[in-house]
């Protein structure tokens, strides 16, 4: 069996970031993942501790973390089951079908499926694949940062490392990540939309916060509650995590800037990230002081993404009236 199910993605100068920011900028291609976003790195790490003699997993997702899993599963031959809110597009149901998962819709946002994958989990004796709260998927996220080390070679340190926080599982691996090749003095700039904000929420109230609702379009950031770890991370003297969020508007900006410029499609949830460079928040950091003027390469995590192609880009860029 293959010693794990993600690649190691390309980490490639952006020559159109670089100009707009006047320093170095990478971007680490988890678009490329088998599954198309980085959720498989952890994910396939977590199945192969603990679904190798299961009769079947089940995970809740807004998508990525369903495909992941899907195709996880497939490879291992193990069935699996995908529990989705109502708000993912359709094309995600064809994706997890295409990877032989059974799909089932339960509610609107992603808590509502999570509350059945756990029901399902206890009642059918599934193993259950939390989308982002688990040590084991941190650790396998973790792997992202060791190949960005080995990629920029010794004695190369980012300035900053650019990521979109959904539930806080990849963020999770970041940090363990940057621990991990002694990076901890790194900069983090964890990037929400408004209405998908239970991170930045909990930084600013300094407990953690349950949305009402999840108001952004940025449907695969939708977790009402970021996890634990996260808001942890978050309060710890030892690391520098900036919060900072960008509208809808703005994350639909920088898809489409993205594939007008480096011709790749990526989803809403990956373009808050992309959002800091193109709609400046990166330099009104430097402004505020809050990152080095002269900073030093900047990393952005491409975290990829299932749940995005033409159709839905037209049909994202018309209700947000761009």
């Amino acid at each position: 069996m293959a010693e794990h199910f993600h690649v190691n993605t390309p980490l490639l100068e952006c020559m159109g970031m670089s100009k707009r920011l006047g320093t170095t900028v990478y971007l680490k291609m988890e678009n490329s993942q088998p599954s198309g976003s980085f959720k498989i790195r952890g994910i396939g790490h977590l199945c192969q501790q603990l679904a190798r003699q299961s009769k079947g997993v089940v995970c809740s997702s807004g998508g990525n973390a369903g495909v992941a899993t899907a195709y996880v599963a497939r490879k291992m031959g193990v069935p699996s089951t995908i529990i989705i809110p109502s708000s993912s597009p359709q094309l995600v149901v064809q994706r997890l079908q295409d990877e032989g998962a059974t799909v089932k819709i339960v509610g609107k946002v992603w808590d509502d499926a999570n509350a059945e994958a756990l029901r399902l989990a206890e009642a059918e004796g599934l193993t259950y694949i939390p989308p982002f709260d688990h040590p084991l998927l941190w650790q396998g996220h973790a792997s992202v940062i060791t190949e960005v080390a080995a990629s920029l070679g010794p004695g190369v340190k980012p300035g900053a490392v650019l990521v979109s926080v959904g539930g806080g599982g990849l963020l999770c691996g970041v940090i363990q990540g940057l621990k991990n090749v002694a990076w901890m003095d790194v900069p983090v700039v964890a990037m929400e939309t408004v209405g998908a904000d239970s991170f930045n929420a909990a930084v600013k109230a300094g407990t953690l916060v349950t949305l009402d609702d999840i108001t952004s379009e940025a449907k695969c950031l939708g977790a009402k509650t970021v996890c634990k770890q996260a808001f942890e991370y978050s309060q710890s003297s030892e690391l520098n995590i900036i919060s900072e969020l960008v509208t809808d508007q703005q994350a639909l900006q920088a898809v489409q800037t993205f594939l007008d410029e480096e011709r790749v499609l990526v989803e809403m949830a990956c373009g808050a990230a992309l959002a800091a460079v193109y709609s400046g928040l990166i330099g009104r950091l430097q402004d505020e002081g809050r990152l080095p003027t002269l900073l030093g390469p900047l990393v952005v995590i491409v975290c990829g993404g299932s749940s995005i192609n033409m159709e839905q880009l037209s049909s994202l860029k018309h209700k947000l009236h761009i």
